[in-house]
């Protein structure tokens, strides 16, 4: 029998417990077994494999995805979180920062980057760099265009001034993508690169540039940038080297439900192999000018996927509702379908939202307050790193909107 068997502390020793209320809901009436009214069989089934202990497999991650039993699968998703974190959801104070849009590579989901011949494309200088981080931020959080003039080494004195200029904010930095082009054109290996990027400052990356982990899709859609093994690879070194990291998944776009699954297991796998992920984010493809799609994904496909995510990927600790994409309102909800987390403030997304995103560009923190205590939860303020910051047990007044940031479609990837 395959036990679940998931070692949290192996990697996240800091990382916050539950609360022991959790523990009297888990064992309060219907909580000691899989006693709730599915309508699936399959749903019926993989209860029964979750009160045993065991681990979710391949065909369970495909009946997840494709049940109409929305409310069952919310509800063991929602189990399972709670034994992990009790009713708490996180965010974290932070700022993504797009030092450019021009990249060599030419996806064609991506609507943020543009070709370097093209005049419209904007390079900014680390002192506008400097310029878009204030004190109060616990997080900065980069991801750029692979930019065909700029060294490695503007790319370290990026981290390193910020460093310089506040020295206490995490800086959260350059996706997968970024730091094997980083290697090609510094002739450095992913080591080298990576352990000059700590020693710049760097504190965690990213998990950006994963998309779908299929080999048929990235010949359609991104061939020219890196397929899966090149970037689980780049994730199992930083691991090793105790660099935390996030993962993700572009879903909704032409991936088979397969291609989703076969996804998530193998970054479970990686997390055995090598423990470090901090989260794991669903990233619903934003329709954009790509004509890939005539209709974006449901939102009861963007709850299946969170909740799917969360039973299949035992061992990252947290998934998260990413409200950039979801929309605040399906956010809010998938706080009840197993995420944890809602990401950040962010105060100026720009990539998702170059795809015609209809979130704002960032929001207050009374909103992600409001928008977590409406979904029943406790919103706890973090870092970067999970290490609690704030607790917020009164609810907020309702911002009304009021908190969306200035501007609403001007983007970086978790």
């Amino acid at each position: 029998m395959n036990q679940l068997t998931p070692d949290l502390s192996r990697a996240r020793s800091h990382f916050p417990t539950a609360p022991p209320e959790a523990a009297a809901f888990l064992a309060g009436p219907g909580r000691t077994g899989p006693s709730f009214g599915f309508t699936d069989p399959a749903l019926e089934r993989i209860a029964h494999k979750l009160d045993r202990k065991e681990r979710l497999d391949f065909e369970d991650g495909l009946a997840m995805l494709r049940t109409r039993d929305v409310t069952g699968l919310g509800v063991l998703a929602d189990r399972r979180k709670t034994e992990l974190w009790g009713d708490q959801v996180f965010f974290v104070f932070n700022r993504q920062i797009n030092p450019t849009n021009a990249c060599v590579l030419d996806c064609k989901f991506c609507d943020y980057a543009l070709r370097p011949s093209d005049p419209t494309h904007y390079a900014m200088t680390i002192d506008e760099i400097l310029g878009k981080i204030t004190p109060e931020l616990s997080e900065v959080h980069i991801v750029s265009g692979l930019h065909h003039k700029w060294k490695f080494d503007y790319y370290v004195d990026i981290i390193r001034q910020i460093r310089i200029a506040c020295p206490k904010i995490q800086i959260k930095a350059w996706t997968a993508v970024e730091i094997d082009w980083f290697a090609k054109i510094s002739k450095k290996s992913i080591e080298e690169v990576l352990a000059t990027l700590v020693e710049a400052g760097l504190d965690s990356m990213p998990g950006g540039g994963a998309e779908v982990f299929s080999e048929r899709v990235r010949a359609e859609l991104f061939q020219h940038k890196i397929g899966a093994e090149e970037w689980l690879n780049v994730h199992r070194i930083a691991h090793r080297m105790g660099i935390p990291t996030n993962s993700t998944l572009l879903y909704g776009h032409i991936e088979t439900l397969e291609e989703r699954v076969h996804h998530l297991l193998a970054l479970r796998a990686l997390e055995d192999e090598a423990p470090g992920f901090l989260a794991f984010i669903p990233l619903e493809f934003q329709l954009g000018y790509s004509n890939l799609r005539t209709r974006s994904a449901s939102s009861v496909d963007g709850l299946r996927t969170v909740a799917a995510s969360r039973l299949l990927l035992d061992n990252i600790p947290h998934v998260k509702a990413y409200w950039v994409m979801l929309g605040e309102d399906v956010a809010s909800i998938a706080l009840n379908f197993g995420a944890s987390d809602m990401d950040g403030t962010i105060l100026e997304e720009k990539i998702a939202h170059a795809a015609l995103a209809g979130s704002p560009v960032g929001v207050a923190r009374d909103r992600l307050v409001h928008l977590i205590h409406e979904a029943g939860k406790l919103p706890v303020e973090r870092d970067a790193l999970y290490n609690i910051k704030a607790r917020y047990p009164e609810a907020a007044p309702d911002p009304s909107g009021a908190g969306a940031m200035a501007g609403s479609a001007s983007a970086g990837r978790p």
